[in-house]
């Protein structure tokens, strides 16, 4: 955090916290020789007496950058500000592309007809000559012609130029530092990439071309700084180093396959002496390149790590001989269903020595919460805690865990911020499945952690579920077991249409041929059933629901598994019964707080139960667990059915409108926002949607739609939206 003196402290340090990382006799944990792995409650007081000590910081030699002197932003997106200090506002998003072109091209400019030719194709001469004069006026507007005028449009009836200072544009200094051969103009054009030009910036069809080739261009350059900083770098713990870091970030933030920026990284994390994380970083690069390009890394990489791990070869740290190999287990032990497993490592601290406490911490409530999830085996922190300190291919560690798939992260501490990044990685492919960085305040150190932890363990569940559904499509149907069959379905299960609805049962009627008593293939089986009955699928509705419900039965004993419970809740729930759904759902997240089924089944529940004002706090929850979810239609379309019934229509109507923009196929939406669109006095849209939902399902009819048992729950509500229905010019019968 920049101090008012301009300097840059680097990341804070104190003494070690005494008494963490003593070695036990044999046996002390396991029946092995380990180091002691402190309780949660004393690493929390351990953590919490560390941060609240003063810190003694290093402060690092200045980077001066005149943020008042720069007042033209292309890199990282476009700002712009006013000579008063006010944000600039453009009329069009034309002038401001415009404005962006012209700061692009500086003092040579451009011809007033490749304008005309670029911005406005397919028009008359005269009307696109026009439409440039409105757009240099809007620009002029801003920036006035005066004597004085720091920044100014220039030309005549041929060119368009734009005149300002050589401070004024951060695209023009970043050229000018590039120049220079210091580290720390180096470091000042670090600063200034703050990402690509436009980076986020909506560029008309026809115009990514006209931009395209200096945004690349620019790339480049940022490529080849973060190189050539990171080599000119001269001692670890200053500012020049924190700014490389930052810049070889965001760089690989666009673009996971930069390679240069996944050199930076391994020298900045070597000359600080966290050679594990370097070495990582490594193998991040590898698993990345191979996943999105299909290659393995450069020369230039491989030789990087080779000299790392040579260098760091004869180093052995006091924590790295306190930690015995570990061993490889002479059976794995039976897991329900051949569920896939998974590791957590510990985490690298790129910090101080205090820091180590609050990585353990991040490392234990991630594994405390991926064990909540019944969905695969999660192996004893204490197993993974003997890896602390030393780098281990994670193919090895699938080996001597016996998993399938291994967590790894980093945290770092930086004046007030802590920063972790995290990666799901396959175990045998070495493939990096999913990342995500982190970033929170240290006085929130234990929300934070915790948050953390839930959105892991929400975002993980998925990108597992995803990598075994792989799995299994890749499986010969002679070897298929019913979790393999049950993978398969998972896809068909999320299709959203009566087709793909129904190849999901047969999969699942194949499954409990297999194994009759898989509960959880049960209880997916009753949510199809009752799906196609409440998405109105099938002309008999209520065989459908007897199905759902003999399915609910007929799981058994499905107490410990979150996602058989959330299923058959939700089965439960669209057949009436909620009631007893809502003691499904409750002990679903009893069992695991973190299950996004569960939370948005929840908020149905709450809608049709007469809590409709608590219901979108619980559709919320669930797609902040997990925002690719693939029923996150449904949750979005549960939220606004709640704010319809409190009287919120018309937000219930921009909901369904966002809905079916996205997926124009579920045809539910269209019968919500007919309905909620008549409850707002909008008639237009209503039929609109009438007629959409009608030439997807020309058998619908509203006596169909009230005999849902759903609706029966709340039968105020189920007559509104009759009503509505009739307004929008749906059929009665």
């Amino acid at each position: 955090m920049r101090r008012s003196s301009g300097e840059l402290p680097c990341v804070p340090f104190h003494s070690p916290v005494p008494g963490y990382g003593r070695s036990l006799p044999r046996g002390a944990i396991c029946g092995c020789s380990a180091k002691r792995e402190p309780s949660r409650k004393a690493r929390r007081s351990a953590v919490k007496s560390a941060l609240n000590r003063p810190a003694k910081v290093l402060f690092c030699r200045r980077v001066r950058i005149r943020r008042g002197g720069v007042r033209i932003r292309l890199l990282g997106g476009l700002e712009v500000t006013s000579a008063e200090g006010q944000p600039v506002r453009f009329a069009t998003r034309k002038s401001a592309l415009l404005f962006a072109a012209l700061v692009l091209a500086g003092r040579r400019g451009h011809h007033r007809e490749r304008l005309c030719e670029g911005f406005w194709p397919g028009r008359g001469d005269a009307q696109s000559r026009n439409s440039l004069r409105q757009a240099l006026a809007d620009i002029r507007r801003w920036f006035p012609a005066a004597g004085n005028a720091a920044i100014s449009i220039d030309g005549d009836q041929e060119a368009v130029a734009l005149t300002a200072g050589p401070d004024e544009a951060d695209i023009w200094l970043f050229e000018r530092k590039l120049a220079e051969s210091g580290t720390a103009d180096l470091a000042f054009a670090a600063e200034l990439y703050r990402g690509d030009v436009l980076a986020g910036e909506a560029i008309p069809d026809g115009l990514d071309e006209w931009f395209s080739p200096s945004q690349l261009r620019y790339r480049q350059k940022a490529l080849q700084l973060v190189e050539r900083l990171s080599l000119a770098l001269a001692e670890a713990g200053t500012a020049d180093e924190t700014a490389c870091e930052r810049l070889a970030e965001r760089l690989l933030a666009s673009d996971p396959t930069a390679e240069a920026a996944h050199r930076a990284l391994m020298r900045v994390y070597a000359a600080r002496g966290h050679e594990n994380a370097a070495l990582r970083q490594f193998e991040s690069c590898r698993a990345l390149l191979k996943k999105h390009l299909g290659v393995e890394p450069e020369a230039q990489t491989q030789s990087l790590m080779a000299s790392l791990q040579t260098k760091g070869g004869g180093r052995q740290t006091a924590s790295m001989r306190d930690t015995v190999q570990p061993v490889q287990p002479a059976s794995v032990p039976a897991r329900p269903h051949d569920q896939p497993s998974v590791a957590v490592m510990p985490f690298d601290n790129l910090g101080g020595a205090d820091d180590e406490y609050f990585a353990d911490g991040v490392v234990e409530e991630i594994t405390a919460a991926l064990s909540r999830v019944r969905d695969f085996f999660v192996i004893a922190r204490q197993s993974a805690f003997t890896y602390k300190g030393r780098f281990v291919d994670v193919r090895q560690v699938g080996r001597e865990l016996g998993v399938n798939y291994v967590v790894e992260g980093t945290v770092r501490r930086g004046g007030d911020r802590l920063r972790i990044s995290v990666q799901l990685v396959d175990a045998e492919t070495r493939t990096q499945l999913w990342s995500e960085r982190y970033e929170g305040a240290i006085e929130d150190v234990f929300e934070f952690q915790d948050r953390i932890a839930a959105q892991v363990a929400g975002a993980i569940h998925p990108a597992i579920r995803g990598a075994e559904i792989e799995l299994a499509k890749r499986k010969p149907p002679t070897s298929l077991r019913a979790y393999d069959i049950v993978m398969r379905a998972y896809p068909n299960i999320w299709g959203r249409r009566k087709d793909t609805n129904d190849q999901a049962i047969e999969l699942l009627k194949k499954a409990i041929t297999v194994d009759p008593a898989y509960g959880r293939a049960h209880a997916l089986l009753a949510w199809c059933h009752a799906s196609n009955a409440s998405y109105l699928w099938t002309e008999h509705p209520e065989s459908e629901l007897q199905k759902a419900r003999a399915a609910v039965e007929a799981a058994g004993s499905i107490g410990d598994d979150p996602t058989a419970l959330a299923a058959a809740g939700s089965a439960l729930s669209m057949c009436g019964d909620q009631e007893r759904a809502a003691t499904f759902i409750e002990r679903a997240l009893t069992l695991d707080p973190n299950n996004a089924w569960a939370w948005a089944r929840q908020g149905w529940i709450a809608t049709y139960t007469g809590e409709a004002a608590r219901a979108p706090e619980r559709f919320q929850r669930a797609m902040a667990l997990s925002p690719m979810d693939p029923f996150t239609f449904s949750m979005r379309l549960g939220m606004a059915t709640a704010m319809a019934k409190t009287g919120s229509p018309s937000q219930a109507v921009a909901i369904a409108r966002e809905v079916i923009a996205a997926h124009p196929d579920i045809i539910m939406s269209y019968r919500y926002l007919a309905a909620w669109s008549a409850m707002s006095g909008d008639l237009e849209t209503a039929r609109w949607a009438a007629q959409k939902l009608l030439s997807a399902q020309p058998d619908f009819t509203i006596e169909r739609y009230r005999s849902l048992p759903i609706l029966r729950s709340t039968p105020e509500w189920a007559d509104q939206v009759v009503e509505a229905l009739k307004l929008a010019g749906l059929p009665e019968r």
